[in-house]
This record gives structure tokens, sequence and C-alpha cells, in this order.
């Protein structure tokens, strides 16, 4: 599955630009013209990125980060703008954001940020984990060549399971992750992929009581 983006920009014909470059980069595309939309879009569904312009009509694209950073949303973020102050780049960075490109853009060093932002969310895209091997890129569990019939949310789990590198990931992450905010987080959807989970790996995931889980395993890293 491809990385998700959540694009605001309220320029129409720029909007359509960078959807159609993004779009023939494989990215995976959702797209606002103001902030409002975008903030029910990113309450509704879970994204990989968002690339939001800051000068924007009712609020900046900084107010629309600071709401989603209170609300507990930490999805990598980078910023467009045509602003060019360095008071403005150092408030984007305090509000949370990861990368800050300036217009006129580059289409191609607009790709290659994108590109590090999610490497860095991603680390290492494929993990060896006794005999499967997961591809947190495509979202994919695999056993030798073989593709491990899992949903969606299954994998998001194991993949911020592998991301915690053996550290106890508590149950309020695990809705935070697996849920948009709109949706109704359920403890008990949680333990039926738990479940599922242990049935491929039943010896590496630890229950801790009342917290959370951890997962334990020896990574190799691709």
């Amino acid at each position: 599955m491809p990385p998700r983006i959540l694009l605001l920009e309220d320029d129409k014909l720029f909007n359509e630009t960078l959807q159609d470059f993004l779009e023939e980069e494989e990215y995976e595309l959702e797209f606002a013209l103001d902030p409002y939309t975008a903030l029910d879009l990113a309450y509704e569904q879970n994204f990989d990125l968002y690339l939001f312009d800051v000068n924007l009509p009712y609020e900046s694209g900084f107010d629309l980060l600071k709401k989603l950073r209170d609300s507990g949303d930490d999805t990598p973020t980078i910023f467009i703008t045509s602003r060019d102050d360095k008071a403005s780049m150092r408030e984007g960075f305090r509000i949370g954001a990861d990368d800050y490109i300036k217009k006129p853009i580059d289409l191609d060093e607009l790709l290659f940020r994108i590109e590090a932002v999610l490497r860095r969310l991603m680390r290492n895209s494929r993990v060896a984990i006794g005999d499967y091997t997961l591809d947190s890129k495509e979202k994919q569990l695999y056993q030798g060549d073989t593709k491990i019939n899992l949903s969606q949310k299954v994998v998001e789990l194991l993949i911020l399971f592998v991301s915690a590198q053996g550290s106890t990931v508590h149950s309020d992450e695990i809705k935070r992750k697996l849920w948009a905010t709109s949706e109704e987080a359920s403890g008990g959807s949680i333990r039926v992929y738990i479940a599922q989970l242990k049935k491929l790996f039943p010896e590496m995931i630890i229950n801790i009581r009342g917290v959370g889980y951890r997962f334990e395993i020896e990574k190799d890293l691709d």
C-alpha cells in the first residue's frame, strides 16, 4: 500500500499540479483547498504525511497543525510557503513541522523532501521477524515471497510494535495510531488484532496488564 498524503493548498491550479505529480509518483492522495476541509479529512482518515500550505483562507497552516498536534496527531508534516522570514520558519518547526519548503518550489526537490521525511518515519522499511519479513512501506507481511493475509490495522499494529524496539506500547498510543480521531477506538478490536498476531508470533507479544503490550524480537534490518 503506497503512503497516503493529505495535501492542503488553496491555489486550485497549484493544488491540481501537485496532485498530478504526486499521483504519478504513486502516492495515494486526498486534497483540500481550505483548512476546515483538511481538518475534517484528518479526523476521518489516517495519513502517513501532511503537506500543508501556510497562507490559507480563514486560518493559517500553522493554526491547523497546532490543532492537530494538540489532539495527539503526530503525523509528519511538510509546510509549503511563500514566507521567507526566519520567524515564520521557527514558528512552523516549533508547532511540530518536520520540514519546510519555499515557493516557488521545484517538484523534484519536494519529492526528495517527502521521501526523506517518510524514510525517517519508517527507518528501515523491511524488518526480518523470524521466518517473516515486515515491509512497513508497503504495509505488508511476507513469509518468503508469500503475502500473509492480514487487515491493514493488524499490520499497522505490528509496525507500531516493531518501531517501539522492545519498549512497551501503551494502549492509548495504539488507539491513537490505529484509529482516526473521528472513529471510536475499540479495546475489543485491539485484543482481536493481538490474538491474530499471536498466532504468527506466539512468544514475542507480552501483555503488560493495565498498560499495553511489548513486542520482543531480535531484528535483522535490510
